[in-house]
């Protein structure tokens, strides 16, 4: 995202014959609790276009081009997204759930919101305002993440999850285990020598081999794509791309 940002704000300042910054803030994700907040969150940025004013009303906002709805509207064609996940919170039938669907959104127009979809990590992750003073009252503190959209037991877990690994990566580096270990490791199991590993070969044996590489050496060492990129003789993006095979394959 960073590198698609990048690209389109040098390729707007070229094309409009001005320079600076395009964008107000960097890209940044967030993870999601489903049940209590995915909803409202897909609903928030899909109206964001009539907030904004520049669309009318959600009647425009069925065939506006640069905005998910549509394709979960079906008016037009996305093939990243998955709009079929997001219509079965709706119903089982298609028709009636983009009915369903359509309804919640028009709801969501005249809607004021605060920061519990757009920041504030401790009013987010405790579930609204009401429960960050009712426990402030009760004298009591609860956990939370600005990166994690959910409430107190949900951050809990996903943070308590996020330092066993990093724990578990700690131990491995400690032992003296690198990614030269891991290389030799799936080279030899593959029978791929570590010459055309590194010299780009896109034989489908050894790019599988770099894909398994790239995601160990997420997984069991924590390492950076560019740290991971450098060790393979190839770009950050390639890295990205491999790490999401190397799972794949895996978990095959």
């Amino acid at each position: 995202m960073r590198k698609l940002l990048t690209w389109y704000a040098i390729y707007f300042n070229r094309r409009h014959k001005r320079s600076g910054h395009l964008f107000e803030n960097r890209y940044k994700s967030i993870l999601c609790e489903e049940d209590r907040y995915l909803l409202a969150l897909i609903r928030y940025i899909h109206i964001n276009p009539i907030r904004a004013g520049i669309v009318r009303d959600v009647e425009t906002l069925n065939t506006y081009p640069w905005s998910g709805h549509s394709a979960v509207m079906g008016k037009s064609k996305c093939q990243w997204m998955d709009t079929e996940y997001v219509l079965a919170q709706f119903g089982t039938k298609k028709k009636a759930a983009r009915k369903a669907y359509r309804r919640f959104t028009e709801e969501g127009v005249n809607i004021k919101y605060g920061s519990e979809l757009t920041g504030g990590g401790l009013i987010r992750s405790l579930g609204g305002w009401s429960q960050v003073l009712s426990m402030r009252r009760k004298g009591q503190k609860g956990e939370f993440d600005e990166r994690i959209l959910g409430e107190g037991d949900f951050v809990h877990d996903i943070l308590k999850e996020a330092e066993e690994k990093e724990i578990r990566q700690l131990r491995i580096r400690f032992s003296g285990k690198s990614i030269t270990d891991i290389i030799m490791e799936e080279c030899k199991k593959r029978q791929v020598s570590v010459k055309e590993l590194k010299g780009g070969s896109r034989r489908n044996k050894v790019s599988q081999t770099r894909a398994l590489i790239a995601y160990r050496s997420i997984e069991e060492l924590g390492l950076s794509t560019a740290e991971i990129a450098r060790h393979l003789g190839v770009a950050t993006s390639t890295v990205t791309r491999a790490i999401a095979r190397g799972e794949k394959l895996n978990n095959a």
